[in-house]
């Protein structure tokens, strides 16, 4: 149980994370559209990956949701 709730903590992280680096100049600089990545802007093809990852961690955060035997009425 312990495993699940450390592993659901670091994916609540991962998504805040990605959230604001999302926002950050990183990802949106400013009046820049270079480098171009298969004719895409470098602004929306990080965007892009940004949303990937965040729906993989999604993902996985409701595979190891610490109370999910409880919502689903299992039992140890």
């Amino acid at each position: 149980m312990k495993k699940n709730k450390t592993a659901w903590t670091a994916c609540s992280i991962g998504v805040v994370a990605l959230c604001v680096l999302a926002f950050s100049p990183l990802v949106i600089p400013t009046g820049k559209s270079e480098p171009l990545l298969l004719g895409i802007p470098r602004t929306l093809w990080t965007g892009i990956l940004v949303y990937v990852v965040i729906v993989v961690l999604t993902f996985i955060g409701t595979r190891i949701h610490p109370d999910i035997r409880e919502h689903r009425g299992d039992s140890q």
